[in-house]
């Protein structure tokens, strides 16, 4: 029943869509099709002795239709995020429940500098550390948010909220969803200024979160808010680009416990004709594992943390959380390798930021990331991946006691299609 009331909605989406095309400005369908299979052995987690590696193919089938008139934007995004094998062959309804709306918002030009966007979004900024899409998650990350925005000339300054519930209801507004940082209540400032080739930008987000109580923790009790400021900044001078970010988080960790944690990065990248190299450096802080009175573990909340950190995702991708933090040292170069396609070689060197139990030292170990890219037409790429941990004694401490002696990689083949299926513009001759 509920595949066929999804079926229904997807169908009306499509009948006003077009209908509105008839007197709109432009209106666009894109399809994004993406097939990427895995062998896990080592992945997020150190390897267990008894344990068999993993291998899958995993799917991403998504569907955007977007508006464009004078004064209005409408965008519409349905995916289906699956599995190979994941639903029986013949079974007549979606069986994994895979099917779902990523983004439906509208955006309303008030006059030539304000604008409001309401609904289903996608919310990014500057390198995603702290908001970002998440595109390499297959399902992605989308807020139910409402946001002012204000542009001019080289400044922009978007004011956003968000108040999050499970359903409607008669009495209480207990929010019980749990999990990856999900708010109750969200709000933000972001600017930015650009000159030139330069900007900065800066961020406030206050996020809060349901705190429980009773025996049970069943029993709403207030919400804890935790507050993120910080800036990012783009500088480059003639071959040289420099990126850097900091940020400071306060307030509440739980409904008991105070925080005060922070990120600092700082990236220089070269660039020749063939390669471009890159040297950087990330500080996220951390809560000593023995005698800690405040929580100093920094969080990046919704930012693409797969892009940080190493592509293996042993840190902070669903994970790390209220831990020592990490200090990240890397070194990577981009070398093209023909005329649509390059390969990335990236080192890390990781070590803890706060104090580990019984005094571990605290290196944690060096991952080695190798992706080649290959554009094999206009809307078609391939991607090959190849990663390794070598992972220290204290690694284990911070993975719950896990083996550090087995062998701990991961290979990925990934082929990405997004063609533009249809686009029209009827005023193009106006």
């Amino acid at each position: 029943m509920m595949s066929n009331q999804r079926t229904t909605y997807v169908f009306l989406f499509f009948f006003v869509l077009i209908t509105l095309q008839l007197t709109a400005q432009t209106f666009d369908i894109s399809a994004d099709l993406r097939s990427r299979f895995e062998y896990r052995h080592g992945y997020s987690n150190l390897f267990l002795d008894d344990a068999d590696p993993a291998a899958f193919v995993k799917q991403r089938t998504r569907l955007n239709m977007g508006y464009e008139a004078d004064k209005l934007q409408l965008f519409i995004a349905v995916q289906d995020v699956s599995t190979w094998g994941d639903t029986r062959q013949l079974l007549d309804v979606d069986g994994n429940d895979s099917f779902s709306l990523f983004q439906a918002w509208a955006q309303l030009q008030i006059n030539e500098n304000w604008s409001t966007k309401l609904g289903r979004q996608v919310i990014s900024y500057d390198d995603q550390r702290i908001f970002g899409g998440v595109d390499w998650a297959m399902q992605g990350r989308f807020h139910d948010a409402a946001i002012l925005k204000y542009k001019k000339d080289n400044f922009m300054f978007d004011l956003g909220g968000a108040f999050s519930q499970e359903q409607e209801a008669i009495e209480g507004n207990a929010y019980t969803i749990q999990g990856f940082f999900s708010y109750k209540t969200m709000q933000y400032a972001y600017l930015k200024k650009s000159w030139e080739n330069t900007s900065a930008s800066l961020l406030f987000l206050n996020a809060g979160f349901q705190d429980f109580t009773g025996d049970a923790n069943n029993i709403a009790d207030g919400v804890s808010y935790r507050q993120t400021l910080g800036s990012y900044f783009e500088f480059p001078i003639e071959k040289f680009n420099f990126v850097g970010s900091a940020y400071y988080q306060f307030g509440k960790a739980n409904a008991t416990t105070d925080l005060a944690g922070y990120q600092v990065s700082l990236e220089g990248t070269y660039a020749t004709d063939k390669v471009t190299y890159g040297l950087g450096i990330e500080l996220l802080s951390g809560t000593d594992q023995e005698g800690a009175s405040k929580n100093k573990s920094f969080f990046p909340l919704y930012g693409t943390n797969h892009k940080f950190n190493g592509f293996m995702d042993y840190f902070y991708v669903g994970n790390h959380a209220n831990n020592v933090g990490l200090n990240d040292v890397y070194a990577k170069a981009v070398i093209t390798t023909g005329e649509k396609s390059n390969l990335l070689i990236k080192g890390h060197y990781f070590s803890a930021n706060a104090d580990l139990t019984d005094d571990a030292a605290k290196y944690l170990g060096t991952e080695i990331d190798v992706v080649y890219t290959q554009k094999l037409m206009p809307f078609v790429k391939l991607n090959i991946g190849y990663s390794q941990m070598f992972a220290s004694e204290s690694m284990s401490i911070v993975k719950g006691g896990r083996p550090n002696d087995n062998t701990n990689n991961w290979g990925w083949v990934q082929l990405t299609i997004n063609p533009t299926l249809f686009k029209t513009n009827l005023n193009k001759n106006e």
